[in-house]
């Protein structure tokens, strides 16, 4: 089957497809291929020749955005078996067949029905098959092929990223890059030049260029100023068809702010200022600011003040604010009017960093002159101290005199000088003071363990002279210095006048006296081992004294119990502030007596001495032999094995439930051996082996008649038959005799053996297997037995304190055993 198009493509086919189309244009566009034959040619004979292939075709193409009314023509399909008789059917699959594309299925003519996009879907794989109308049989095999759809101009191009925010340094040389804009277009970029872009500026010429291929901007001047201009708004377009007419064209906005690099020298607005300082300035603080002026921003702004020269380069230091990037004048030294009137600075500004790209543009730096004037103002007393430090003793007398403090006025007139206290907080109100002598007094009863140090303000004014005080400042006729003047006499001379009056603080120690007897450092939780021996330290006490060291730093230990004797704990003075509480007596029960009260009387070394008395409370307790305590009352002794309330309740009600089960089977066997007796074997069918198991644990150690335990130590001790006795023997078997000597020698397996053939000799024993358990510990040794069965009929006098180490389940013997010899101790 041939595939005929009416559109080509491909260069190569071009000439090919040029025939096609001038072939279709004169056969209603399709392309008729017919059956190989001879050619006859008149005058010769018929001559056979070699036919010729038809050429295959794989695709079609369809244009996109088709908006004619009829469908758009893609191809014909033909096959070499049709003769044009209709016998042929074609038929059309895949991709839009019967929806997008429809194809006569006698002619083979393949249409579009709907406008494509080939943004949307560039091609379409359909298969093709001519089948006999009649038969519906295929005449050739299914064939593949590709509708291509093919693309015009119909999308402008985009600038996805847009618009753009650039920065460029100032300065900078011309042709400088700055940004490369890119441009997309949806449209096929192999076909035609539906895609092909192009750049250009509509906006920001003559500052910025663009490179119509690449979309690169680039800076088109020398040196720009950013000073002179800082933002730049550039309109950038893209245009497809290579710039040619009828191109789509789209556009995007680029801003562009040039940044700032240091190529601005700071200036000093004057060349000379003048600055009024009185001669009350403190040392320390501002007295004047001073800016020079920097074009740039940032850290090319950035300033250095300093000053080189001049004769108050030694009274005033200057720093720089790194905020407002000014200079900061201070004062270094104090000022006296009557020994200098006036300084004369030299101030340099320089710019910190320097761009050495720019330093034609230099010097980055400049110079000005300052003029200080020292004013003459009435200053304040002057104290003969900066500050005071006064002692009295704590319970003094009101009135009683601290210390006097001293004060004289600097100026050459010499007034008198009023003293006062500043009572701006509450122990300012605790002294008073002598206005004419400046001396000060109690104004209450101290207690130094409760306040030991008191500050006071102390001021001194003169009499006679106003406090409130206002110095007009001068005028200068320098703007920025005079601004600066007078902002600090504003804040010199605002309120309450300092010129008129000055403070010194007082601090004033309240001294010790002995008045508080010693007490124990805390409250002690003492404990006695039950085990514990004569002479063993159970506690060390500690005391202490709100008095300072010198009034108790030396505590004696006594008890405080009379003329009797204390028969269970004594109290050993170590001489070091810390006692010693030891006890009198080897054991102690917590059954007999569980608390002890001991008084010990504490005294210090003061004068006159003072002393106290306090009781300390000794619990007795249980504890393990390495002293660490197991418990202290009885009710511990349930917790001391891990058991909550709530597990106890439950243990309790586990053990009802089996105490009425237990009864309920006692009730049934009772009653079962009541009914008749059922016999071992029902029928002969029915043989079973059964298990007669045996539980009965007896009474423990001190059950020792409920059974013979001689055949437990040693068998050669059974020296006659024992019977079962659950079941009565009818014949009773002849005594057996052994020769003690055999008996004595005979071993666990021999005896099992004996054992074994005596249970099957045995007549009276049921007609089924049975389970007996011989239990044999062996001979009897040479050191004798370390059973505790025989011992509850001796008595011995060791000491039991070992079973404390023998683990947590031999606590209960050890507690037992303790308690046992405590007592025979007592």
């Amino acid at each position: 089957m041939r595939i005929a198009s009416t559109s080509c493509i491909c260069p190569v086919l071009f000439c090919l497809c040029f025939v096609q189309r001038c072939y279709g244009a004169a056969h209603h566009g399709s392309i008729k291929v017919t059956r190989n034959q001879t050619k006859h040619i008149e005058g010769e004979t018929e001559v056979h020749h070699r036919p010729k292939r038809g050429w295959v075709w794989n695709q079609f193409f369809v244009l996109e955005e088709h908006m004619g009314p009829d469908p758009q023509y893609v191809g014909k399909l033909h096959s070499n078996s049709d003769k044009g008789d209709g016998s042929v059917k074609y038929i059309l699959t895949g991709e839009g067949a019967g929806t997008i594309f429809i194809i006569d299925d006698t002619t083979g003519d393949i249409h579009s029905t709907k406008s494509l996009d080939r943004e949307q879907k560039t091609h379409y794989v359909l298969h093709a098959q001519a089948i006999d109308r009649r038969t519906n049989k295929p005449l050739e095999p299914e064939s593949e092929f590709i509708i291509k759809v093919q693309d015009i101009n119909d999308n402008a191009p985009k600038f996805t990223d847009g618009p753009y925010i650039v920065t460029v340094p100032e300065m900078s040389e011309m042709g400088t890059s700055v940004l490369q804009v890119t441009a997309t277009d949806a449209d096929d970029p192999t076909y035609g030049n539906s895609a092909r872009v192009v750049y250009s500026i509509l906006q920001g010429q003559p500052y910025f260029s663009v490179d119509p291929k690449t979309g690169v901007i680039r800076t088109a001047l020398h040196n720009m100023d950013r000073e002179a201009r800082e933002h730049y708004s550039v309109v950038i377009q893209a245009k497809d068809m290579a710039g040619q007419v009828g191109g789509l064209s789209g556009s995007t906005t680029v801003n562009i702010t040039l940044t700032d690099v240091n190529d601005n020298p700071p200036r000093f607005p004057q060349k000379h200022y003048q600055l009024y300082v009185p001669e009350s300035a403190q040392v320390g603080s501002a007295v004047g600011k001073i800016k020079a002026n920097d074009a740039d921003t940032g850290s090319n702004a950035d300033m250095k003040y300093t000053i080189i020269n001049g004769d108050g380069a030694g009274v005033f230091s200057i720093s720089t604010d790194k905020e407002t990037r000014e200079g900061i004048l201070s004062l270094k030294k104090p000022l006296n009017y009557e020994k200098k009137k006036s300084y004369t600075l030299n101030i340099e500004g320089a710019n910190t960093h320097l761009d050495f790209r720019f330093s034609h543009l230099g010097p980055f730096k400049d110079v000005t002159m300052l003029k200080i004037i020292v004013g003459d103002v009435d200053e304040p007393p002057l104290f003969t101290m900066p500050s005071y430090v006064m002692d009295v003793y704590e319970n003094a007398k009101i009135g009683t005199a601290v210390g006097t403090v001293t004060a004289q006025d600097p100026d050459t007139a010499n007034s008198l000088v009023r003293y006062f206290i500043d009572h701006n907080t509450e122990e300012d109100r605790y002294f008073t003071i002598d206005a004419n002598t400046g001396t000060i007094k109690t104004a209450k009863i101290f207690d130094r363990e409760e306040t030991p140090w008191y500050n006071i303000t102390v001021a001194a004014s003169e009499i006679g002279k106003e406090r409130m005080f206002c110095e007009s400042v001068p005028e200068f006729p320098n703007g920025p210095i005079h601004r600066a003047s007078a902002v600090y006499g504003a804040l010199i001379y605002s309120g309450d006048s300092p010129g008129l009056v000055s403070h010194v603080p007082v601090g004033v120690r309240i001294l010790d006296v002995n008045d508080n007897p010693p007490e124990l450092a805390r409250e002690y939780d003492i404990v006695v081992c039950e085990n514990a021996k004569p002479g063993q330290v159970i506690q060390t006490i500690t005391a202490t004294d709100k008095d300072n060291s010198a009034n108790g730093a030396r505590f004696h230990f006594s008890l405080d119990e009379g003329p009797s004797l204390n028969p269970n704990f004594t109290l050993r003075d170590n001489e070091d502030n810390t006692a010693s509480i030891l006890t009198r007596r080897r054991k102690y029960s917590r059954t007999t007596q569980d608390i002890y009260y001991l008084p010990v009387l504490i005294s210090d070394g003061g004068v006159p001495p003072l002393s106290s008395s306090s009781t300390l409370t000794i619990r007795v307790c249980a504890c393990e032999r390495d002293g660490r305590v197991r418990t202290c009352h009885a009710e511990a002794f349930l917790s001391s094995a891990g058991l909550s309330t709530g597990a106890l309740i439950a243990i309790l009600l586990c053990v009802v439930i089996l105490l009425v089960f237990s009864l309920a089977i006692v009730v049934l066997f009772i009653t079962l051996r009541r009914s008749k007796k059922e016999p071992l074997i029902i029928s002969e069918e029915d043989v079973r082996e059964n298990v007669v198991t045996y539980d009965d644990e007896g009474g423990g150690e001190e059950d020792t008649e409920a059974f013979d335990i001689t055949a437990l130590r040693n068998p050669s001790a059974a020296e006659e038959l024992k019977y079962r006795r659950d079941v009565r023997p009818e014949v009773k078997p002849a005594p057996r005799h052994h020769p003690s000597s055999s008996l004595d020698s005979v071993d666990v397996q021999e005896f099992i053996k004996q054992r074994l053939a005596e249970a099957d000799l045995d007549p009276s024993v049921p007609p089924y297997d049975s389970l007996q358990t011989y239990a044999y510990e062996g001979h009897r040794s040479e050191t004798g037995s370390i059973s505790s069965l025989d011992s509850v009929t001796t008595h011995s006098d060791q000491d039991y304190n070992y079973l404390g180490d023998w683990g947590p389940e031999f606590k209960k013997l050890a507690e037992l055993y303790g308690q046992i010899e405590s007592e025979r101790t007592t």
